[in-house]
């Protein structure tokens, strides 16, 4: 069954995995066992969809009607294939930007930086299936609705987007803070694409080694580092700046 952005019931699930809903997250009832259950799990994990655990009382209190221990959250929007984006946007334009979001975790954040990223002309947003923030209603609220026009892509791992890209022709530039080379230093103009990172820890290592260009921003007071959404702002911008010059 499905009710108000969810799908609730073991069998129901696994029919909206099958038909490639776009699922934000499953919520699997914590101890569970039986063979269609088992077979729900086995899909979950061949599709690479976020799941969690929780005890009966969490999924009671998602929904009260017969979710049989299984529940998935359905994203307001839909997730394009990956390829067939880039695909797509390379045959359009010379010079594309696109964004990639390596473990950000708060949705508003999440919708913030999709705002932007429509303002200065973004041609897509590509984010892991795993461990990203989901696009809820607060994600599409803060975006101002911006969540249904920019393109989002979600891709297994965001080390295969970046040798995709590579090979494509873009150049990778990752924000952070861990180079000496200031944001003003890099070529912007040409095919792009700029990586943030987790609000916490930001680009992890695997993903950072893989950029071509690492740019930090200057920071002149005692704070040590910006909101991710503020320092994509200002990462987009400069991008949009060098190609209007």
């Amino acid at each position: 069954m499905k009710k108000e952005g969810i799908v609730y019931g073991i069998r129901a699930v696994m029919e909206a995995i099958e038909a490639d809903q776009s699922i934000n997250k499953v919520f699997l009832q914590k101890g569970l066992k039986g063979e269609l259950f088992s077979e729900l799990e086995t899909l979950i994990r061949k599709k690479n969809i976020s799941a969690s655990y929780v005890p009966w009382e969490k999924l009671n209190r998602i929904t009260q009607n017969n979710h049989q221990g299984a529940i998935a959250q359905i994203a307001p929007v839909d997730f394009h294939n990956f390829n067939t984006l880039i695909e797509q946007i390379l045959e359009a334009k010379e010079s594309p930007l696109i964004l990639l979001l390596d473990q950000l975790t708060d949705v508003r954040n999440f919708g913030a930086i999709i705002r932007t990223a429509e303002c200065v002309g973004v041609d897509a947003i590509v984010v892991p299936k795993s461990g990203s923030a989901p696009i809820t209603s607060d994600t599409v609220k803060t975006s101002a609705g911006a969540a249904f026009t920019v393109p989002i892509a979600k891709a297994d791992h965001l080390k295969d987007v970046i040798y995709y890209l590579q090979a494509s022709g873009f150049k990778l530039v990752a924000a952070t803070e861990k180079t000496d080379h200031s944001i003003y230093d890099v070529d912007f103009t040409g095919a792009t694409a700029i990586i943030m990172g987790a609000e916490d820890k930001g680009i992890s290592d695997s993903i950072l080694k893989l950029a071509d260009h690492k740019a930090k921003l200057p920071l002149m007071g005692q704070i040590e580092s910006l909101n991710v959404s503020v320092a994509c702002g200002v990462f987009l911008y400069e991008a949009l700046r060098q190609r209007l010059a």
